[in-house]
């Protein structure tokens, strides 16, 4: 049990109001080119998953987004439909023996974040941005380090550096250095920056690197 308290801290958004206009303008063109782009790969992820025939397509769980609204996060499922039977939420972690044969696949290849680019068209979420967690994870975190809230200033993206260098969070320690490496990206955001993110997001996944 982590007992260290932080320290409340003034963070300030690195982008003014007109790189935010422009960044959510290329987040719906982008979207938008994505999903009719990648509308193959959508058709023969659903054929794989129906064949399959163990649940639903099409996963959806509350998410807690800009401005601290809820919204519903879409993934391709790839876990198995009783993952959290008990009703407690449950960290994904690394190496996850509730994943299906399908989903192990899909999560290696990151192709079951594909159905987020509805919600980034949608307005939910951005191209780069912190991952969003659920409320009852929030909870959590918050009561180690109340700078969370901060977070709500910007709309949950596909990718971080968090997302990229800290991998999967699946223990209080990793949440907290996932928070601090969100809250360095919120003071010191671009486009610029934003552009190396998504660049090296897609190096990372064409060279096969795990994060």
């Amino acid at each position: 049990m982590i007992k260290e308290i932080y320290a409340d801290m003034t963070v300030t958004d690195g982008m003014c109001v007109a790189e935010r206009a422009v960044k959510r303008m290329v987040d719906t063109l982008l979207s938008f080119a994505g999903l009719v782009c990648l509308s193959p790969a959508f058709l023969i992820v659903y054929i794989m998953l129906k064949r399959q025939a163990d649940g639903p397509v099409i996963f959806r769980q509350e998410r807690i987004g800009y401005k601290g609204e809820p919204f519903y996060i879409l993934k391709f499922r790839t876990m198995r439909v009783d993952s959290e039977e008990n009703g407690t939420p449950q960290l994904a972690r690394k190496e996850d023996d509730r994943l299906t044969p399908v989903g192990k696949f899909l999560r290696e290849h990151h192709l079951d974040e594909l159905p987020q680019l509805f919600n980034v068209l949608k307005g939910d979420m951005s191209f780069v941005g912190p991952r969003p967690e659920r409320k009852y994870f929030i909870d959590k975190i918050m009561q180690v380090n109340p700078d969370y809230e901060y977070i709500y200033q910007m709309r949950p993206g596909l990718t971080s550096m968090a997302t990229l260098y800290n991998g999967y969070t699946d223990t209080m320690e990793k949440m907290l250095i996932r928070l601090q490496m969100d809250l360095e990206y919120l003071q010191n955001r671009s486009l610029w920056l934003d552009l190396k993110i998504v660049f090296t997001t897609v190096r990372f996944i064409v060279y096969g690197k795990k994060f």
